[in-house]
């Protein structure tokens, strides 16, 4: 059962927007006004995004004079992952489970 936390994650990741802006954050660091320049969107949309962000804890600022960096949170960053290991495991070993069932079955037919 996924947390509420896990869910703001997954919702955050639902918009095309927001994994560019997370795949730009994994590159480096960047300020508003970088990311705004790789996507199709104003720099106000672009920090409502990260605010989405932010608020599902997948990304940290850090004040730099008058501006502020963005970057993504590390911890958050390899909980998604271990969730997405997790799925793919269960879902691997079903699909072997259900390989290793047709096998068997087919041996039983052909007896």
């Amino acid at each position: 059962m996924e947390t509420d936390q896990e869910e703001l994650v997954w919702d955050a990741l639902g918009d095309r927007t927001r994994r560019e802006i997370v795949l730009r954050l994994s590159e480096s660091p960047r300020a508003v006004g970088e990311l705004a320049a790789y996507l199709p969107v104003s720099r106000s949309a672009v920090s409502q995004h990260l605010k989405v962000l932010k608020d599902a804890g997948l990304v940290a600022e850090q004040a730099a004079g008058t501006r502020r960096i963005y970057h993504l949170n590390e911890a958050a960053v390899l909980a998604l992952r271990d969730q997405l290991d997790t799925f793919w495991n269960r879902a691997l070993s079903g699909f072997h489970d259900l390989v290793e069932q047709s096998q068997k079955d087919r041996r039983a037919l052909a007896r």
